[in-house]
């Protein structure tokens, strides 16, 4: 590699650099290495908590002289939730699709049992749920749920078994049903349909978006009404969203890990910023992103971009979170009595 001559000016700009690495959080005020604080999420969220996490770190330096470097892990909701509780993702804070998925850490002990009281709105930031992606002109007619089993449409969802998404695209197929007068026999033939008309079984949200907009795989892409935004907003010439009828209220929720964080600085971090995510400049951006605000006048303002739908709570199908879990997801649940289509895992997902 050969040399260059390098200026007293040149020296002076990387000093600068050096600097404004400070005010980016690459150091703190100390000048030694970043406090760190590893956010452990769920597929789609990417986008979301890089506009986020800037801000977090630019307030929280504000108040406390400290710069703390946020780092993301992301993939499907249930793998993620595994990484954590085995010790592979070592998570300060976990941010993920299902209320069940951040119980499961609890059960193991990893977070306290009241976790979901610790944090406003029972430690859910914003809702969400599951919309239809089309190709444009919607040229399979699809409206409702019972269209996504008609004659030859081909449909894209992640693996239930591995994602918060796959496994909400369940839930809303089956209340699709029973909210609306079916019996449990009509939503499981229903489910059954569906399964067959599922071409790929991607491991997470943003896996089987690639397949569908990137692959062009399928007709119809069952997905996260933030991710559906996302891909139209990539391919306006080619892809649409269509909103059915009814769907699911999607409750992503997150807590700090005690057992990774407990007794040390970083436990203040994580408060932090998970509490952050509950004021309203957090709300704007979450909104911004396509998620619903809990805040109903910060909702209101992005009605044309977030309608209102009828939504049905995990009480229509379930007791709760955690028996939807059981009920459908569990051993020998009703997923384990519907073929799912082989997984792949598609790179980035």
């Amino acid at each position: 590699m050969s040399r260059k001559h390098i200026s007293p000016l040149s020296v002076v700009g990387v000093v600068a650099i050096v600097v404004a690495g400070v005010l980016l959080g690459f150091k703190n005020i100390h000048g030694t290495s970043p406090d760190e604080l590893l956010n452990v999420s769920y597929d789609p969220t990417r986008e979301l908590y890089a506009a986020l996490d800037p801000e977090f770190v630019t307030q929280y330096r504000k108040q406390t002289g400290v710069t703390v470097d946020v780092a993301q892990s992301h993939g499907g909701s249930s793998r993620q939730a595994r990484n954590v509780i085995d010790g592979t993702s070592k998570a300060g804070v976990v941010s993920l699709a299902l209320i069940s998925d951040v119980d499961k850490l609890a059960k193991r002990g990893l977070i306290a049992k009241d976790w979901q009281r610790r944090l406003p709105n029972n430690s859910v930031p914003y809702t969400s749920t599951i919309v239809f992606v089309v190709r444009k002109g919607n040229p399979k007619n699809i409206a409702d749920w019972p269209d996504l089993v008609k004659g030859d449409v081909s449909v894209v969802t992640p693996d239930p078994r591995t994602s918060g998404n796959g496994k909400l695209s369940v839930l809303a197929g089956w209340g699709s049903v029973t909210t609306r007068g079916g019996s449990d026999a009509a939503a499981h033939d229903y489910l059954a349909a569906l399964f067959k008309h599922v071409a790929v079984a991607d491991e997470g949200a943003r896996g089987a978006a690639t397949s569908f907009a990137v692959q062009k795989i399928g007709d119809v892409h069952l997905t996260w009404e933030n991710e559906a935004i996302r891909e139209v907003a990539a391919a306006p010439n080619e892809l649409q969203i269509v909103y059915p009828p009814v769907s699911i209220k999607a409750e992503p929720a997150v807590a700090w890990v005690d057992a990774n964080v407990g007794g040390k600085k970083t436990e203040a971090y994580a408060k932090a910023y998970l509490n952050y995510l509950f004021t309203d400049p957090a709300q704007e951006v979450i909104a911004q992103h396509g998620y619903r605000s809990i805040n109903p006048q910060i909702q209101a303002k992005y009605r044309a971009q977030l309608p209102d739908i009828a939504l049905f709570p995990v009480s229509a199908v379930a007791k709760d979170w955690d028996d939807a879990a059981e009920k459908f997801f569990g051993d020998n649940g009703i997923v384990d009595t519907i073929h799912i289509p082989a997984q792949r895992t598609v790179v980035g997902s």
